[in-house]
């Protein structure tokens, strides 16, 4: 009987000691994935500033052609930056 016990409380363990190392392998996928994540994200808003900086060049650039569309982003950057200005001052 205290053998049989003694068994089962082994079992256990190394079933406990099994799941915790599986938990600890995937938190550190976990955190990876996340990090991952973020410099995605960060991927991205540099390559939709990039996008409309070249947007903003070729409407520049077009001789004329586009002339509304430059204006119109010109207009968007100015209230973006006069949104800063006053979240800055208040």
């Amino acid at each position: 009987m205290l053998e049989n016990v003694r068994k089962q409380i082994t079992r256990l363990i190394a079933a406990y000691e099994s799941e915790r190392e599986q938990k600890l392998k995937l938190q550190s996928e976990l955190d990876e994935a996340k990090a991952e994540n973020e410099a995605y994200r960060k991927q991205i808003i540099e390559l939709e500033r990039q996008i409309d900086n070249q947007k903003l060049t070729d409407a520049f650039m077009a001789g004329g052609t586009d002339t509304a569309a430059a204006k119109k982003k010109i207009d968007s950057l100015v209230r973006e930056i006069d949104r800063c200005i006053k979240l800055m001052e208040g």
